[in-house]
């Protein structure tokens, strides 16, 4: 588990932190694009949902995940979750990478999500579904106007989805209802919008329902392709990164939770069997 040592650096595989699930849909699509790297995935199901909890607790539990991969022998860790990468990214980078490591680094999902959206839209305006917390950080529309000044942005908070999702409850009217009901508000708004942010990485799970309910000729933006894609762009561009990614091909698991809990429910995020074990992360400070 503990990372190799080459030229004096150490090598491991790619962390990715997320508070439960979600995170998955992330990863799936980077093992579909990238095969031959280690990837280790930490699902802190034993305090999700993180989406309502304050910034001061997102930022705390986040942190002691990430050292925790850092521990495992991980140089680089992504946030695979909207509400970390909103609520406790930019102070992570800024004030605990330098302690932790200056060769580090940590990624999160919205960054990414923005800067793809400019090639999506032609309208100009775009619209993003998310978690409250995810909405009210406006961690989107920040992100978006300084990469794209030009572009409106429009938001909705679902707060039903996740629940919808983690129930599976995706094939039942209520889904369609409560998916229905804020599609119609977001373009009740903005009937300009042609490109939709799915803001949560719960929400591919609930692409066919969406898709129903969608206005003809508007793009889905979905976070796993578009961070898979700016992964292999990102260790492309920093070579002395990429040899600090071990790559033998495998995928480990781990929950804060009951390992036979998550495994039921990561398959469906995961897309094939997931055998996760379960870890304890130690408070750092």
């Amino acid at each position: 588990m503990e990372g190799v040592f080459f030229f004096g650096m150490q090598a491991g595989p790619i962390g990715f932190f997320d508070s439960g699930y979600g995170g998955l849909t992330v990863l799936r699509e980077v093992v579909r694009s990238m095969p031959e790297y280690d990837c280790v995935y930490l699902g802190d199901n034993a305090r999700a949902p993180y989406g309502t909890r304050s910034y001061e607790t997102v930022y705390a539990y986040t942190l002691e995940c990430v050292e925790q991969l850092f521990d495992m022998g991980c140089q680089l860790v992504i946030l695979a979750c909207n509400t970390a990468s909103a609520k406790a990214l930019r102070t992570i980078q800024q004030r605990d990478l330098p302690r932790l490591g200056s060769e580090k680094r940590v990624l999160g999902v919205i960054r990414p999500t923005a800067e793809a959206v400019g090639s999506y839209t032609q309208s100009g305006h775009v619209g993003v579904l998310g978690t409250t917390g995810t909405v009210l950080s406006d961690s989107y529309p920040i992100e978006i106007g300084k990469l794209h000044p030009n572009l409106i942005v429009e938001q909705e908070a679902c707060p039903m989805w996740v629940p919808l999702v983690e129930n599976n409850e995706i094939h039942t009217p209520a889904a369609d209802y409560f998916v229905e009901y804020r599609i119609k508000a977001i373009f009740s708004r903005d009937p300009k919008i042609d490109t939709l942010i799915l803001g949560c990485t719960h929400y591919p799970l609930l692409m066919p329902v969406i898709e129903r309910h969608l206005p003809q000729g508007v793009a889905l933006v979905e976070q796993g392709t578009i961070v898979a894609e700016k992964l292999r762009d990102y260790l492309l561009r920093h070579p002395e990164m990429d040899e600090r990614c071990t790559k033998g091909g495998v995928v480990r698991f781990y929950t804060t939770d009951s390992p036979s809990n998550f495994d039921q429910q990561a398959t469906q995020f995961f897309g094939s069997p997931v055998k996760s074990a379960q870890i304890t992360v130690q408070h750092h400070h």
